[in-house]
């Protein structure tokens, strides 16, 4: 009774719990699917530069207005577009890989959206800008949450299978399509919605984490995309779930709290998944008898 009391009481009780749940879950189930994408497309690492993308439009938004979610929500969204339509540009101008002028942008980026909360916030606004405010969402940010994942899936359910297509074999797609390009451009700007809409709740740094921790432990416990996808899904409202029952009995950060579940999650997806996992690998093998 006592154990159903500590996972359970605290979301009965205090409305802000509530509240930081709901808006956690509806991040996870759009960041599930995207980070699995990004994933099996071997872009991983370009979520963690898109987070730091949209941190000078986000620092902007304050500058202006302090720290009002709708005009640091429409800067982190305008600056995070523009990198990606940068970096394109860059990429088909010069023979610069994409990966590398991504890179140049985004250290800009982070260099100059701290420099731009620096000048008149304090400490306290910069750290709050780069790890988000779970415990603090308001029903702007609720709503806000709820109708930019919603669009996310939308959008995404409308490109999937160019992006399926691209992911096993993109020389047959652009033989048969020319989809892949467009769809391509419309799924880097659902990896930066999807980063926008967890800006409030977990920052522009930890954001990405439940988007590609929960992905890379799904690849464990499934081969197919659409088990990987409600792996990643599921992984994500766990850790989730999990991180804010630890914060409010531990006093730890909320945020940081649920990427470090997420992150002990994906541990063990490494070492007990039943696809590639460690275990799996020294367990001895069955030798074929003729």
């Amino acid at each position: 009774m006592m154990l159903v009391d500590a996972l359970i009481g605290p979301f009965v009780e205090f409305e802000f719990m509530r509240r930081a749940l709901v808006g956690c879950l509806a991040l996870s189930l759009a960041a599930g699917p995207v980070g699995t994408f990004l994933m099996l497309r071997r872009m991983s690492l370009f979520g963690d530069a898109m987070a730091h993308a949209i941190l000078p439009g986000a620092a902007l938004g304050y500058l202006a207005f302090g720290l009002s979610l709708s005009a640091m929500t429409i800067g982190g969204l305008a600056t995070g577009l523009l990198v990606v339509l940068l970096a394109g540009l860059v990429t088909r101008s010069t023979t610069m890989r994409e990966d590398a002028s991504i890179a140049g942008f985004y250290l800009i980026s982070l260099a100059l959206g701290v420099t731009i909360v620096s000048i008149k916030g304090s400490n306290v606004d910069l750290l709050r800008v780069l790890f988000g405010s779970i415990l603090a969402l308001d029903d702007a940010a609720m709503m806000l949450l709820a109708a930019m994942s919603t669009g996310t899936l939308l959008v995404l359910a409308l490109i999937f299978r160019p992006l399926v297509m691209e992911c096993v074999d993109p020389s047959f797609l652009r033989s048969v399509s020319r989809a892949g390009g467009p769809a391509h451009l419309v799924f880097l700007a659902l990896v930066v919605t999807t980063l926008v809409s967890g800006f409030n709740a977990l920052g522009t740094l930890l954001s990405v984490g439940m988007m590609m921790l929960p992905a890379i432990a799904a690849r464990f416990w499934a081969v197919e995309l659409t088990g990987m996808i409600i792996a990643a899904t599921l992984i994500g409202l766990v850790s989730s779930l999990s991180g804010l029952i630890l914060s409010f009995h531990t006093g730890l950060p909320s945020g940081p709290a649920i990427i470090l579940v997420a992150g002990l999650l994906w541990l063990l997806s490494l070492a007990l998944g039943p696809h590639g996992g460690l275990l799996l690998k020294l367990l001895p093998r069955k030798h074929l008898e003729a």
